[in-house]
């Protein structure tokens, strides 16, 4: 796919597209579906599942069956998963799925749960069976890019923005409309490519951000790994190698691994013989990679991986406030007064010191986030054996677990008035009690505010993340008014199963602003 044309195609269509999309089958796969069809032996390639006793199931219709339940989790899992919360008082209760029933643990087990041994309590497994990663790639046991996100990027946070700014502002130049009158713009594609950019300008400076079928593969990588999952899971799992030999996305991803060692590996070798040692995550992880991670390769597979995580979870936020601030124009000016006086009190640029003054910015992200989270579960880890916790309750082994999170973030006795959309309700509560000012940040990660996940393998991204967001948004603030088309109002979230994925269907107006803020 062409760039260009990449840009007017919302990216979820073109996974569903391709979803949708058959593929010719040999007589020998066919006299294979034959076999399954006639054979009656075949009942469940999986382990029968095990419930625990006396834990309810959210969504079972008057006959006790969960099978309206688990078609209803695919496009409803929001609203299965608040009932469900609800329905015990924050207790524990299963939520059926497509996948089987999934246990939905109350928050007081999170501290026992979150630096539980990886071979009992599996978080790559949960993320491998989700995107059938022995087929897609997806999922990674990888220590390496977590580690050097956590020392390394996190540490030179004020360092990459100023690289940051310039590469937002070379993007929208070349990315968005002229917009010099009211200009009708898909707003969640551009940001997918405007993001996919400034990502790849942390990724491994401009020789990734400028290469333009480099961010192109970034991000339909994603849109290939997520379309193959979903075709692959039609199948029975012992067809799914035969299967999986005919889905042309999964072809599709190793040609996105080939530009990746094509590109990459080159440019570290480069680098090595020049001496070069630029800021960015390519660069820090050639010297922080020990033993086998110091390959070549397997540095350029994973940052193809991080990409996955990066850019698309990184695109969907300024979707979903744009798509807000449209429906609540007034928030627009405390944010641009906020911005313009951060900004002049540290000469223009967004430095650490500027994101610290705007904590109407970082409040009106949280509470966007609260309504419209990408992930409805976190948490999620698949659980191997029968697992004990400290009040006795057994966790059946082969049990998917997770977090009810955005049902969480609707309680009442957390957020008062939780179904008010209040854009400065945590610069407030940040206000009344400055002690607890740090758990009420966008980026912060604790039992109340699991958007980003929490523990061992909370985001480590989350921090750049919520600068690169708020750099994304500043600019917008800055250069353009924007409102929905005459009669439109804001584009519903799409659920699909756990994501909650913004409307990409979704149309803005926007126009250049002449006089800045």
């Amino acid at each position: 796919m062409s760039h260009s044309h990449s840009l007017t195609v919302s990216l979820y269509q073109q996974a569903q597209k391709a979803i949708d999309q058959p593929f010719s089958l040999t007589p020998a796969l066919i006299a294979v579906f034959f076999l399954l069809v006639t054979s009656s032996a075949y009942q469940s390639y999986s382990k029968r599942q095990r419930l625990a006793p006396g834990v309810p199931i959210v969504g079972l219709d008057k006959n006790g069956s969960v099978k309206a339940a688990r078609k209803r989790f695919i496009p409803d899992a929001r609203g299965l998963l608040r009932e469900g919360y609800e329905m015990v008082k924050g207790g524990l209760f299963y939520v059926p799925s497509p996948l089987g029933e999934r246990l939905m643990l109350h928050p007081k087990y999170i501290e026992e749960l979150k630096s539980a041994p990886i071979d009992k309590v599996d978080f790559v497994a949960t993320f491998q069976e989700m995107f059938e990663g022995k087929y897609t790639t997806m999922g990674s046991r990888s220590t390496l890019h977590p580690r050097v996100i956590k020392a390394r990027v996190n540490q030179h946070l004020g360092d990459l923005m100023p690289a940051i700014e310039e590469e937002i502002l070379d993007s929208f130049a070349d990315i968005w409309p002229e917009c010099d009158d009211w200009t009708e713009v898909a707003v969640a594609d551009k940001f997918t490519h405007l993001v996919g950019r400034v990502s790849s300008r942390m990724f491994g400076g401009t020789k990734l951000s400028r290469h333009k079928e480099w961010v192109n593969t970034t991000i339909t990588f994603a849109v290939d790994g997520f379309a193959a999952a979903q075709k692959i899971k039609r199948y029975p799992k012992f067809l799914r190698p035969i299967a999986a030999r005919f889905i042309p996305e999964i072809t599709n991803i190793k040609n996105h691994y080939k530009l990746a060692h094509d590109l990459l590996i080159p440019l570290m070798k480069e680098r090595k013989r020049t001496g070069e040692t630029p800021m960015d995550l390519l660069q820090w992880m050639v010297e922080n990679a020990e033993g086998d991670e110091t390959d070549e390769q397997f540095i350029a597979d994973v940052q193809l991986k991080v990409s996955f995580a990066a850019i698309h979870t990184s695109a969907a936020a300024p979707t979903q406030l744009i798509y807000d601030l449209c429906e609540m124009p007034e928030i627009i000016d405390p944010l641009r007064e906020e911005l313009k006086q951060a900004l002049k009190k540290c000469d223009g640029h967004l430095t650490k010191q500027a994101f610290n003054l705007m904590p109407k910015m970082d409040s009106f992200l949280k509470e966007s986030q609260r309504f419209n989270p990408l992930l409805l579960i976190t948490m999620e880890r698949m659980v191997h054996v029968d697992y004990p916790m400290s009040d006795g309750f057994v966790i059946p082994a082969h049990t998917s677990i997770g977090v009810a999170t955005q049902a969480i973030s609707m309680d009442p006795n957390i957020y008062p008035d939780p179904d008010k959309y209040d854009a400065f309700r945590f610069s407030k509560l940040r206000e009344v009690d400055p002690e607890r000012a740090g758990k009420m940040q966008f980026a912060s990660s604790n039992p109340q505010s699991m958007g980003f996940g929490f523990g061992r393998y909370a985001c480590p991204g989350r921090f750049f993340a919520s600068n690169e967001i708020k750099a994304i948004l500043a600019h917008v603030l800055t250069h353009y008014d924007f409102k929905f088309p005459q009669g439109h109002g804001r584009p519903a979230s799409m659920g699909v199963e756990t994501q909650f994925l913004p409307n990409h269907d979704g149309r803005v107006l926007m126009k250049k602003r002449t006089q800045g803020l």
